[in-house]
């Protein structure tokens, strides 16, 4: 079977170099951002006090803000939320409070600047449930990645596992920078996409490898960069489909899910996008990069003195 019978199109793997660059300053970007400006927790993380109010009309965002602080939340953050009429207030938690009353004070300061003013939701979270939910969703992605990076050295070989979880963390600390630089809220369903994120990811990395396995099998007097290649192409397709279809349902979402689902649908879509980049630029490359040969999926078979297998 010829190598041209694979039907390669894109010299994918010719460009790592020029992949690695881009990933590595987007992954500069990313720790720098989440070293000086952080992530900008919500409420389950950082506990406090949120209320959504509605008003008949434009909300005044500045008056908000000066009689807040005029009543002692000068640390309150305002914003709108959905539309222009609806506004968003959160405040850190403060201790020797207690949550409900600071929820009346904060809708009493409200009222008395519109009297039409609607409490749509109050919630409250207590800052030793943030900290706890702050410590388990990172023990939560780290053991995601151990735990794939053992079931990928059983299924295939530890090359393919260094470059799957190479993939993974690279997606992961992308989506987790964009949400630094923008200061995108980041709640708990924004942790459970990128958890989701990195099963997306890996699924698609274990398309790719898979078909790199059989080729290696079925072809392996070729060259490991030209079978990846040729593999990378021939599932290009199933890729691509993938991918769309999944954006197409997630900026469904975006625009007519409300806003609570509005962090949510940025992580998946930020997620797909970086985990089928990764798949092809990242895994592969990675793989490449440590050497990786049919050998090493197939020990060679060995001929006796008469030439004949055994």
């Amino acid at each position: 079977m010829a190598l041209s019978g694979l039907n390669r199109e894109i010299n994918f793997l010719g460009s790592r170099r020029v992949a690695a660059i881009v990933s590595a300053i987007l992954l500069v970007v990313s720790i720098a951002s989440l070293a000086t400006r952080g992530l900008n927790f919500g409420i389950d993380f950082t506990g406090g006090v949120l209320l959504e109010a509605g008003y008949e009309g434009a909300a005044d965002l500045p008056d908000i803000r000066q009689r807040l602080a005029a009543g002692g939340f000068g640390d309150a953050q305002v914003q709108n939320f959905g539309t222009a009429s609806d506004v968003l207030i959160r405040v850190l938690p403060r201790e020797g409070n207690d949550s409900g009353q600071v929820g009346r004070d904060i809708f009493r300061l409200l009222s008395q600047g519109d009297v039409n003013v609607q409490e749509r939701r109050v919630e409250f979270v207590g800052p030793q449930v943030g900290e706890e939910l702050t410590e388990r969703g990172g023990l939560a992605m780290l053991f995601a990645l151990l735990m794939i990076l053992a079931y990928i050295m059983a299924r295939f070989q530890w090359k393919f596992a260094v470059g799957s979880v190479a993939a993974l963390v690279h997606d992961v600390m992308l989506v987790l920078g964009f949400f630094s630089v923008l200061q995108v809220p980041f709640d708990l369903a924004v942790l459970a996409a990128v958890l989701a994120v990195i099963g997306y990811s890996l699924n698609d990395t274990i398309v790719v490898f898979d078909r790199i396995r059989e080729n290696f099998r079925l072809l392996r007097e070729e060259g490991a960069e030209a079978l990846m290649n040729s593999s990378i192409n021939q599932m290009l397709g199933r890729t691509v489909i993938t991918s769309l279809t999944t954006l197409l349902v997630l900026l469904a979402l975006f625009f007519l899910g409300g806003e609570a689902v509005h962090g949510f649908s940025i992580a998946l879509i930020v997620g797909v996008a970086v985990g089928t980049y990764s798949s092809i630029f990242i895994a592969s490359a990675a793989a490449l990069a440590l050497n990786v040969t049919p050998v090493d999926l197939l020990p060679p078979k060995i001929e006796d003195e008469a030439g004949d297998l055994p």
